[in-house]
């Protein structure tokens, strides 16, 4: 009986798991991930139990104590509001966020991965007119790996949110990598949340049933064999904003609130387009990364999206549970490199 080959991964700067949790649906063991945040390492630790997790900064990890063979792939996602379009004030080379990249590729250049992937911000294909990028990918080359590198839409693999990620993929094995191809249909915020429980502002249940209507396909996939929808936390908001809310219909932003209900801003037409954004429920969402901050607000529901709710948009299965307290908790979501689409890219590195 011929025994069955084993992909061994690295998750660097691993965050809740997204990246993970793709790797693993796609076949991939990951067998060690780092990750600085106490949070989202307890997060990934109570997810994945059979993965070594180191709760440390990177910058404090000896790399010849990492006694690891070279495995098939290295992946990760550092840090990255320094290269964020939305980030205007640390949008420098003083950001050291900026410069984690470096730490990334010595973890790369140390283990030799067969392949590996590099995860982050769109903004970062723009960020110093592009010459970051190329510099990333030149150290790449010049330790052997063939490069390939591109901007993916989150909802071209299933996942129901219009979120865009850059991603460049390696291998020291002259392959010519192509991304996966995209899907015919797009998965709507209706079909994602159809199913969940109705809550409202500053509710905080463990456990509520399902809806026994609007179960789409999307709903079966991330349900698998859950029996009850899990936290189901909502943020408590001020009466004041919930008011606002009652004024926005789906797809609309601040802008449908009336000027007497926002006279708290100095300026009005200074807010960002997001906030105060109600989806609509027959597209995918927008992007939820701040979405406690942004004020997202449920397509039919007078209130901010529940944990579960914004999960669910970045693809998370109902089984996975977060660590933390709700703020700790919405900012992994927000974080995090959706899964379907971490799945499809894992899946098409496989293929070859």
């Amino acid at each position: 009986m011929t025994k069955k080959k084993k992909y061994l991964a690295v998750d660097v700067f691993s965050g809740a798991g997204g990246l993970s949790l793709g790797a693993i649906n796609s076949g991939i063991e990951v067998i060690l991930a780092v990750e600085r945040d106490k949070y989202s390492a307890e997060t990934f630790k109570s997810n994945h139990p059979e993965t070594k997790v180191l709760n440390e900064d990177i910058n404090d990890i000896d790399l010849s104590n990492i006694n690891i063979e070279s495995p098939f792939i290295l992946f990760g996602g550092p840090p990255c509001q320094g290269f964020s379009l939305s980030n205007t004030k640390t949008r420098n080379n003083d950001n050291q966020n900026n410069h984690l990249f470096n730490k990334y590729f010595k973890w790369v250049e140390t283990l030799q991965p067969t392949w590996f992937l590099f995860e982050n911000v769109e903004g970062i294909v723009s960020y110093n007119e592009g010459k970051t990028v190329e510099h990333i990918q030149s150290l790449f080359e010049s330790v052997g790996y063939t490069v390939k590198k591109g901007v993916l839409t989150a909802s071209d693999y299933g996942v129901p949110q219009d979120r865009n990620r850059f991603f460049m993929i390696g291998n020291n094995q002259g392959i010519d990598f192509t991304f996966p191809e995209k899907l015919d249909l797009k998965v709507s915020v209706s079909e994602a949340l159809g199913d969940l429980p109705n809550l409202n502002n500053g509710d905080c249940y463990d456990e509520q049933p399902y809806q026994i209507n609007n179960v789409s396909n999307y709903s079966k996939l991330m349900r698998g064999t859950s029996n009850l929808a899990t936290q189901n936390y909502v943020s408590r908001n001020q009466d004041y904003v919930v008011e606002r809310y009652r004024h926005i219909k789906p797809g609309q932003n601040w802008k449908a609130i009336p000027d007497h209900l926002m006279t708290n801003y100095s300026n009005k037409n200074n807010c960002h387009s997001g906030i105060y954004k109600r989806l609509d429920p027959t597209k995918p969402s927008v992007v939820i990364s701040n979405y406690r901050k942004n004020m997202l607000i449920h397509p039919f529901e007078d209130r901010g999206l529940s944990v579960r709710e914004a999960a669910r948009l970045q693809s998370f299965p109902d089984n996975f549970k977060f660590s933390g307290t709700l703020m700790y908790i919405q900012q992994q979501i927000g974080n995090a490199v959706p899964p379907l689409m971490a799945e499809a890219i894992f899946r098409k590195i496989l293929s070859y």
